[in-house]
């Protein structure tokens, strides 16, 4: 494989692996390279494509960017990649530090570090550094690191070491610290040494050391633990990274209607719009929807639907029509997403007006086959379900034992006749 394929296909895993496990991205991953093996294949796709194909991923941006990205290597550097990490950070959009330095080493050989979460559990153990691993003095001294420790005639394989090592043995609960090439140069492993050792001293009335001045800990230190978190003994080296205090999600609530008709051959089919192309969840299709205001009411809800809904079937929609599903929820990176479901099932055709947003009518298989997101496939779910409980008999409606059901003369096309009515049909004149 030469260099700029290696480099394409380094640069797809990262970019799919951000913020994904690799379970999940592995079947993702084979089809993409299937689909678009080189970059110029991925340059002549369309977004809708993409988007097909990354539909269930999330971070949805990921795959606009990569696909702009392969357009700009085509059209604007000859179908070159950047060699260097400098260069992929500075050319290519979507490419940020640790992409370009992970696309650099393995794919150039170019002696760079890479810092990805796993490198810096595995940095902050190594150096005892227990200050929020996001701070920008933590994330300099993290690339300082990296950038000194990477093995200058095999760059790739020492980075890739490096985030194995984080994702198989330095993980984040229940290290196997054992087992670990480099536990006897991990500051945190001494450091819960020495306080189980400090601890036993305490126990028998023994004088407490004074700490080391290497140990640090003391004083305004940028990288030390902050002295309202004192050493917890039950986490042992987890003490390490210490993490920043996870940001409150924002609440939004979003009336959504599954919109319902008959197809030609009496399938249903529904409704999907699409999102626009900016923005959370963009150019995705969906079910019509409206972000409501918060702590609105029920009924005005089903008004304001109704009034968006009047938009997209042409004809006024009557509030009480609206029959309600439930509350679907889907968690964001940074939104909690209550959806409010209703379906509205159309007994007649509706026209729809092109000067809206694309929309079109799509049956099941079409729409799991379409770019619609997780949430959205949450809500036809919900839909569905709702519907199967409508459906099913009731108790009353149990067929007794013995009961018959058609006639031996019945034509019902399709319906299974007992044996006796099969001869009987058989042999009658």
């Amino acid at each position: 494989m030469d260099a700029d394929r290696r480099a394409y296909a380094v640069w797809v895993s990262e970019i799919m692996l951000q913020q994904t496990q690799v379970a999940t991205v592995i079947d993702y991953y084979n089809r993409w390279m299937q689909k678009w093996p080189t970059l110029q294949a991925l340059a002549q796709a369309s977004l809708e494509e993409v988007n097909e194909l990354w539909a269930g991923l999330g971070y949805y941006s990921r795959g606009k960017r990569l696909q702009e990205a392969a357009r700009k290597v085509v059209s604007e550097l000859a179908g070159q990649m950047p060699r260097t990490a400098e260069d992929l950070q500075k050319l290519l959009p979507g490419v940020g530090r640790y992409t370009a330095g992970a696309i650099a080493s393995i794919s150039y050989g170019q002696a760079t570090g890479v810092v990805d979460g796993n490198v810096i559990r595995v940095l902050c153990r190594l150096r005892c550094i227990g200050a929020d691993s996001s701070s920008p003095a933590v994330v300099n001294r993290l690339w300082d690191m990296a950038n000194a420790l990477v093995d200058r005639s095999r760059p790739g394989d020492f980075n890739q070491a490096l985030m194995e090592l984080g994702a198989t043995v330095c993980v984040p609960k229940a290290p196997l610290c054992g087992e670990c090439p480099v536990k006897q140069h991990c500051r945190a492993r001494s450091r819960v040494e020495k306080e189980l050792a400090f601890a036993s001293q305490k126990l028998f009335g023994k004088p407490t050391p004074v700490p080391d001045v290497e140990d640090c800990g003391v004083g305004g230190c940028p990288l030390c633990p902050p002295a309202v978190e004192p050493w917890d003994s039950s986490l042992g080296v987890t003490n390490f990274p210490r993490k920043a205090a996870k940001k409150q999600l924002r609440a939004v609530r979003t009336a959504t209607c599954v919109l319902e008709r008959r197809g030609c051959r009496g399938a249903p089919e529904y409704l999907i719009v699409q999102r626009p192309s900016s923005g959370l969840l963009a150019g995705l299709w969906e079910f019509p929807s409206l972000t409501l205001a918060q702590d609105l009411q029920e009924e005005k809800q089903r008004e304001a639907l109704a009034d968006h809904l009047h938009a997209w079937t042409g004809q006024p929609v009557a509030a009480r029509s609206l029959r309600l599903i439930g509350e679907v929820i889907h968690i964001f990176s940074h939104i909690h997403q209550t959806y409010v479901v209703y379906s509205l099932p159309l007994d007649r055709d509706v026209t729809l007006d092109p000067a809206l947003s694309p929309s079109r009518w799509v049956t099941e298989e079409e729409f799991h086959a379409s770019a619609v997101s997780t949430a959205m496939k949450k809500v036809l779910k919900a839909h569905e379900k709702q519907r199967g409980k409508e459906s099913s008999p009731g108790k009353g409606s149990k067929r007794k034992r013995g009961a018959k059901t058609q006639g031996a003369g019945s034509t019902c096309p399709g319906t299974q006749l007992s044996l006796r009515a099969f001869l009987q049909a058989q042999t009658a004149p």
